[in-house]
């Protein structure tokens, strides 16, 4: 027998496998029973963010991005486009929710995003 620890989805198990002859059938082993899950480090920001805002900018659909419109420090207004996101072959501008400064663009040009994904962040 071995015991493994596995994580999965960010929780910890403990599990005994048993060596043995193979017959190609599935074993069900035991049930294994989570542990807590030590502290994950923080996750490194993206090089290009400088500090990010409170205000997000998030993909309404998922796709590719095609353009950067805004740098980090730009001024935008409620409405603005700060990325172009390509998405079945239309280009789709995704706009500052509300008045700020970008404060981090969290994205580079040919990224693929899923829907809701932060692509940038506003002050």
């Amino acid at each position: 027998m071995k015991n493994y620890t596995i994580t999965v989805n960010g929780n910890v198990y403990d599990v005994t496998v048993e060596e043995g002859a193979s017959t190609g059938a599935p074993v069900a082993a035991p049930k294994a029973a989570p542990k807590a899950a030590p502290k994950a480090a923080p996750a490194a920001a993206p090089a290009a963010a400088g500090g990010a805002g409170s205000i997000k900018v998030e993909a309404g659909a998922a796709g590719k991005i095609f353009k950067i419109e805004k740098t980090v420090g730009a001024a935008v207004k409620k409405g603005d486009a700060v990325v172009i996101l390509e998405a079945m072959k239309m280009e789709i501008p995704v706009v500052a929710p509300e008045d700020g400064t970008v404060a981090s663009i969290n994205v580079a040009v040919g990224d693929a995003v899923e829907a809701g994904a932060v692509l940038a962040t506003l002050n």
